[in-house]
């Protein structure tokens, strides 16, 4: 299996489009370059687990391993275990159906599609790179892509918003390199090498000093209070595909930096910051609920939202139990695909009314049964209703972090599990005053059901939901052993 295909595949795609004479061949291309990387993807699946059941034990599958820049000993070092597959899963998955719902776009439809290729191949490139340097790099490809989508394609205060979440995310982005040199130069000889310097033990007080760098920079990409504040702001910008990219891939791509990075490499740095990790994803995730309670616009509620459950991918991080880990990366699945589809209800509602006000609508499932039907599954996923994929990463979360037999991490998973209650009260209330309402009249006039397009889109996203809610064993048993080697480090750093 070569995953540079994933990167490369993408990238050919960018170029082509660049070429492309009319918008119908721009669409094509973006097209078939999203439902190819999404045959790579579980063609890469299928491969993953064949090798683990033949007996492959390798921490990290179809490696391979080039010199890059030889002076900083920098590596083109590639490979993925059971979470990079996962995201790598959600990444095709959101892009094929951000580029699906794109597809009436007609302003500068070249440059847009072309924007969400450069961001898909830098998102695959992140999540298969075992070098620190090259996964940077990856990491700093989408950040301008983003600031350009919201920018040029965005509503309201979009180049407010497109500046906001630059500058945020570059902050970030600084702060995440201040910590990768900390671990380059302090290990005993320098090297990006992720598998080197897990084998390596990284001085403690070189872990306390930089360990904030990392999981705070990582964090501000995956919505860490207090530094969510470009969330709700960003993606109530963003056109639809950009909204679900942001919270479906970009988002993931710090909870994953916190994970891989910052725990996996400085272990006695996590334990020693946990209380403090904790509480903050304790405060985002009740924040975030009460927040969102007060929204009502229905892009607010989705970003908003967003902040809350992102805080349980931070709270099964910090908790630092096997469980509660795995919890926190089907957590980052389960919302990556359950955002991109309110997103994409949302993107579809506000193309048909005009109007984003929840007050403003009513009696939405009567006029279109389909896309009331994607809302309400989106919501009901939020909430963590049983059956769909946000119950079984939630309540892994919840299980994982009472393991810690501390008494305040178990009060912070209380606190948590009541999050649930507010969640409940806010989606209730937006499916009910959106979907259940009487019809308002000026919405009447010509409104359509949703088109091939942005069925195949939810239907992709909704059957994601539904396997993961169905059957979690499945993801648990892939998520698994990539688990079990960063909770190895943790455990033999003492903790």
């Amino acid at each position: 299996m070569n995953l540079s295909q994933l990167v490369i595949l993408p990238l050919f795609a960018a170029v082509l489009i660049l070429i492309c004479r009319n918008a119908n061949q721009v669409k094509r291309v973006a097209l078939a370059a999203a439902v190819g990387q999404l045959i790579l993807t579980i063609c890469l699946l299928f491969a993953y687990c064949n090798e683990r059941h033949a007996g492959n034990t390798d921490q990290m599958l179809f490696q391979y391993n080039t010199m890059w820049f030889a002076p900083l000993n920098i590596h083109y070092h590639v490979g993925v275990d059971g979470i990079s597959v996962a995201m790598i899963l959600l990444t095709a998955s959101v892009v094929l159906a951000g580029i699906l719902i794109s597809w009436k776009i007609e302003k500068l439809s070249k440059e847009f599609f072309f924007l969400l290729m450069l961001l898909s191949s830098g998102a695959y490139g992140f999540f298969i790179s075992l070098d620190l340097f090259a996964m940077f790099f990856f990491l700093e490809i989408a950040v301008i892509p983003k600031y350009l989508l919201i920018g040029i394609w965005g509503s309201g205060k979009k180049e407010y918003s497109a500046t906001k979440l630059a500058l945020m995310l570059m902050g970030g982005s600084a702060l995440v390199f201040v910590g990768l040199l900390g671990v380059y130069f302090y290990n005993g000889t320098p090297t990006f090498d992720l598998l080197e310097l897990s084998k390596t033990h990284i001085p403690v007080g070189v872990q306390s000093f930089f360990f904030p760098f990392l999981f705070l920079g990582f964090g501000i990409f995956g919505a860490l209070f207090p530094f969510h504040t470009w969330v709700p702001d960003g993606h109530s910008s963003a056109p639809t595909a950009a909204s679900m990219f942001l919270a479906g891939i970009s988002m993931k791509l710090g909870g994953y930096g916190c994970l891989r990075v910052a725990t996996y490499l400085m272990p006695e740095g996590a334990h020693e910051y946990q209380g403090i990790i904790i509480l903050l994803a304790s405060i985002a995730i009740l924040y975030g609920s009460f927040a969102t309670m007060m929204q009502t616009d229905l892009k607010y509620i989705n970003a908003y939202s967003s902040v809350s459950h992102c805080g349980f991918v931070l709270l099964g991080i910090g908790m630092l139990t096997q469980t509660a880990i795995i919890g926190a990366v089907m957590q980052m699945v389960s919302h990556g695909l359950m955002t991109a589809l309110f997103f994409a209800a949302i993107g579809m509602l506000y193309e048909r009314t005009h109007t984003r006000a929840v007050e403003q609508m009513g009696g939405i499932l009567k006029l279109t049964p389909f896309i009331g039907t994607v809302f309400f599954i989106a919501g009901l996923c939020s909430l963590g209703l049983p059956g769909f994929s946000g119950f079984a990463a939630e309540m892994t979360v919840f299980m994982g972090s009472w393991q810690n037999a501390d008494m305040w991490y178990r009060l912070a998973t209380i606190a948590a599990c009541a999050s649930i209650v507010v969640t409940a009260v806010y989606i209730l209330r937006a499916l009910g005053k959106v979907m259940m309402g009487p019809i308002q009249d000026e919405l009447h006039i010509g409104i359509t059901d949703a088109g091939w397009n942005e069925k195949l889109a939810a239907v992709l996203l909704i059957a994601g939901i539904v396997i993961i809610g169905v059957a979690p064993l499945f993801l648990q048993h892939l998520l698994t052993p990539g688990v079990e080697a960063i909770m190895q480090n943790v455990m033999r750093s003492g903790i």
